[in-house]
């Protein structure tokens, strides 16, 4: 329950709407810069259910939409990308790369039946490269044959670029690109520019004409500079808590909607008035152009009870 302190801070962060807003025209009324009864709102984990068919995907998935009642629904993605049998230098586009993730779509849309926006995560080629052949292996490709390495993460944006149109196709409002390689230990700010930068816009531009696709910049030490001029998305998502680059930070130099403001990495030990503080603190610094969610996956251990706790002190 909220305290009465709690309850006067959230109602002075609540703009002169009149009505209660649907989850739809929170949304839309964030992004536009626009008044709201509250700020929408969303969170997520892996589901971790890559081994079955996309139904069971999407039920999870809805389930976790019913029960925590998020104004964003992002889906999750964690089906593999496909691995060719004749290694990494075997990889081609493929027209349909996550057959599963696309079903799973098509019953999420129907079970929404249009009261939310849902946003299809995609795991930026470079990501999907080093699940896909080892870390190691694209650290070694990148030292020492780099166009093999640079044609095999274009043949995965092309994939990807199929898959993302399939996904808009099939009623996804945007994607939630993830990046999480721009970090130091992985990509320097020159190697990222070579070896992931093109093709992450190459995905990003697939998705142009969504009007909420959402960059997800991942990483204590991701290079943020990079992308707050430049880059096309409505929305970028990046953990404040962990990077220690504050809401007021961000916004003195990205005008576009900010995402986050909750600790994702303590969320399971965060007491309700905490999480509210955390949700005053960043919805000040952001303005009207603001969502409120995690910085990026809570963990997959979180119960229902302290899943709740942010639906309980948005007062969804």
């Amino acid at each position: 329950m909220l305290t009465r302190r709690q309850f006067f801070l959230t109602g002075s962060l609540a703009m002169a709407v009149t009505g209660k807003l649907t989850s739809k025209e929170r949304v839309d009324r964030a992004l536009q810069g626009a008044d709201v009864d509250r700020p929408p709102f969303s969170l997520w984990h892996h589901f971790r259910l890559a081994a079955f068919p996309g139904e069971r995907h999407a039920a999870a998935t809805l389930d976790f939409h019913r029960k925590f009642h998020t104004d964003v629904v992002k889906v999750m993605s964690d089906f593999p990308y496909p691995k060719p049998a004749g290694g990494i230098e075997a990889i081609m586009p493929e027209a349909n790369p996550f057959p599963e993730q696309l079903r799973a779509l098509d019953i999420i849309r129907e079970g929404l039946g249009g009261q939310n926006y849902f946003v299809e995560t995609v795991f930026n080629p470079y990501n999907q490269a080093q699940k896909t052949f080892s870390k190691p292996e694209i650290q070694r490709l990148k030292q020492e044959q780099p166009q093999v390495l640079l044609d095999a993460l274009e043949a995965i944006a092309k994939s990807e670029v199929s898959h993302v149109r399939k996904a808009l196709a099939a009623g996804a409002a945007g994607i939630f690109l993830a990046i999480d390689c721009a970090v130091p230990g992985v990509l320097t700010p020159e190697e990222y520019a070579k070896f992931s930068e093109p093709f992450d816009r190459m995905v990003l531009d697939a998705a142009s004409g969504a009007h909420f696709n959402i960059l997800h910049l991942h990483g204590d030490k991701v290079y943020l500079d990079l992308f707050w001029k430049g880059w096309p998305p409505a929305v970028i998502n990046y953990e404040s808590h962990l990077t220690g680059v504050d809401f007021a930070t961000a916004r003195r130099h990205f005008s576009g909607v900010l995402m986050g403001g909750i600790d994702e990495v303590n969320y399971r030990t965060l007491p309700e008035a905490e999480i509210a503080r955390q949700w005053h603190t960043a919805a000040e610094a952001a303005g009207k152009k603001y969502i409120l969610s995690p910085g990026c996956s809570v963990p997959d251990q979180s119960t229902d009870e302290e899943l709740a706790r942010l639906t309980h002190v948005v007062g969804a």
